[in-house]
C-alpha cells in the first residue's frame, strides 16, 4: 500500500538545464530501485505540464514508510546533493485520488520504421518509402526525461504519461524506474 512518499524537488543551477537534472535524477533512482529489486515504489511529477511539456522540478516517490527509507539509506542521491532539495517522509493525505503513471512508447520517426522494414522485409530504401510516408510521423506532447538504462548503458527518451484521476488505488507492481500500466499511484 503507497501510504507515504517523499517530495525531491530539483533547484535552479545556471550551469545545468532542469531537464538534466531531472534526468541525472531519475537514472540514480532507477539504480536505487534496482538496488533494493524494489516492485513496490512508484512515482509521479505533481507539477508535469503538456503545454509546455514539461515534468515540472518535482519528482515524488510513493511508497511505504519503510520501504522509502530503505531506499533514502542507500545513498542513490550522492552527486545530487547540490541540485536537489529532499523533503521528509510524510503521509500521503486523506482523500487523495488515485492514477496511473506510465510510461509511453511512440513510434515516431518515419526514417526509423523505413530502416527496421529494410531489415525486416529485405527491402531497398524506395520500397521502404512506398510502404512508410512522411505522414506515419507524429507530433508528441507527453514530457519525458532523457535516461540512462543500468542494464545497457544507453540514454533513452523515458516518456512519461500521467493517467486519468480516480478515487480508488489499484494495486500492482512497478518497474525499476517506478511506473505500471496498471498500479496508481495517490494523487494530491
Amino acid at each position: 500500500m503507497l501510504d507515504h512518499y517523499l517530495d525531491i524537488r530539483v533547484l535552479p543551477d545556471p550551469e545545468f538545464q532542469q531537464s538534466m537534472l531531472l534526468g541525472a535524477l531519475v537514472s540514480k533512482l532507477h539504480r536505487g530501485l534496482v538496488g533494493i529489486d524494489a516492485d513496490d515504489i512508484g512515482i509521479s511529477f505533481p507539477a508535469h505540464q503538456t503545454d509546455p511539456r514539461t515534468l515540472g522540478d518535482v519528482l515524488r516517490l510513493h511508497g511505504t514508510a519503510d520501504r522509502l527509507h530503505e531506499l533514502t539509506g542507500l545513498r542513490w542521491l550522492t552527486g545530487m546533493r547540490d541540485h536537489v532539495d529532499r523533503g521528509g517522509i510524510r503521509a500521503v493525505p486523506d482523500g487523495a485520488a488515485h492514477r496511473v503513471v506510465r510510461r509511453r512508447q511512440y513510434k515516431t520517426s518515419a526514417e526509423r520504421l523505413r530502416r527496421r522494414r529494410m531489415r525486416r522485409h529485405d527491402e531497398t530504401y524506395e520500397q521502404a518509402c512506398a510502404q512508410v510516408p512522411d505522414s506515419v510521423e507524429r507530433q508528441v506532447t507527453t514530457p519525458f526525461v532523457t535516461v540512462r538504462s543500468s542494464s545497457t548503458g544507453r540514454a533513452f527518451s523515458l516518456f512519461i504519461e500521467h493517467g486519468d484521476c480516480g478515487p480508488d488505488p489499484v494495486p500492482g507492481a512497478f518497474s525499476t524506474y517506478g511506473l505500471s500500466r496498471t498500479a496508481t499511484v495517490p494523487w494530491f
